[in-house]
């Protein structure tokens, strides 16, 4: 399908083979976009996702000091609404946990993009992938498939758990975080992937259970801190997890169910609809009906 589209000098934005799909790259902003519908409203939402996809770095880079700050329950709110997405996501755990307003950009990006496309458009499904991290639309009787893959060195290594939503699941969000993956992690999770309400609170959320999917002070385990990686990381001096090594089945058990623990009480505060962690080959499904961690998937 093809469509009028205005670029930016920075922002990379293209049809990928068949012009069914929108590629949108400014920065470490790399969205994938597909939408589903009549011909003309799919139009419309494109055109809508890129004018609004090329001023979303400018505005948050206006307000990147502050969300690189940790976030504390009195933090006020950023102008911007995907940083104002941002906070919100974050927030419930500001008074327990470390995190700030990045652990929910790649996911309040995704978000963003898609009410443009919604709010523009009568489409009967939508998705705005970012990095992994993924937004979802769904009108009535609309259904959408989704896979959680364990990558290694780039490379897909695996699939270990699948998902069907339909329109009547409470679920518009998908993301995952882990130790293999492009962001920093605190914990040693392979994967771990989180369903929400809503992208941002599953970047958020999937942040957290990750962390918490871990073994402090392990021999096996190598550490540095953020900053030595990248100077000016919202981590700052905490350290974060470069490789892991061989773990006992005890130890790898011992690891999810501490990280099965965190996801089983985020899904009783409504924060997660559910979760399937990874490590080591091991995955452990947590999830909003049973409200504890589930049984030992052996891949």
């Amino acid at each position: 399908m093809s469509a009028a589209i205005t670029s930016s000098p920075r922002a990379q934005i293209a049809f990928l083979p068949h012009q069914h799909r929108l590629h949108l790259q400014d920065g470490p902003i790399d969205l994938i976009v597909e939408a589903f519908g009549p011909p003309n409203e799919i139009r419309a939402a494109y055109q809508t996702a890129v004018q609004r996809f090329v001023t979303v770095l400018d505005e948050l880079c206006k307000e990147l000091l502050f969300l690189r700050q940790p976030a504390t329950r009195e933090s006020s709110l950023p102008r911007g609404p995907v940083a104002l997405r941002m906070m919100q996501a974050v927030k419930p755990y500001a008074k327990v946990n470390f995190i700030t307003p990045m652990a929910a950009v790649a996911g309040a990006v995704a978000e963003e993009i898609l009410f443009s496309m919604t709010h523009a458009a009568n489409l009967a499904r939508a998705y705005v992938n970012n990095g992994g991290d993924i937004a979802l639309h769904l009108s009535l009787g609309e259904r959408f498939t989704t896979g959680a893959i364990e990558t290694r060195e780039g490379k897909i290594a695996s699939l270990f758990a699948t998902s069907t939503l339909d329109a009547s699941m409470p679920v518009r969000g998908i993301a995952t975080s882990g130790w293999r993956g492009r962001s920093f992690s605190l914990g040693i999770a392979d994967a771990v992937t989180v369903l929400a309400k809503t992208a941002s609170m599953a970047d958020a959320a999937a942040t957290i259970i990750a962390n918490a999917v871990d073994l402090p002070g392990h021999p096996q385990v190598t550490r540095i801190p953020a900053r030595d990686l990248t100077p000016d990381s919202d981590l700052g001096d905490h350290l974060v997890t470069r490789h892991v090594g061989h773990l006992s089945e005890h130890e790898i058990e011992t690891a999810l169910d501490t990280g099965s623990i965190v996801a089983a009480n985020l899904a009783s505060r409504g924060l997660i609809h559910s979760a399937a962690l990874r490590l080591a080959g091991e995955t452990r499904i947590v999830t909003h009906d049973t409200l504890h961690y589930g049984e030992l998937l052996h891949a």
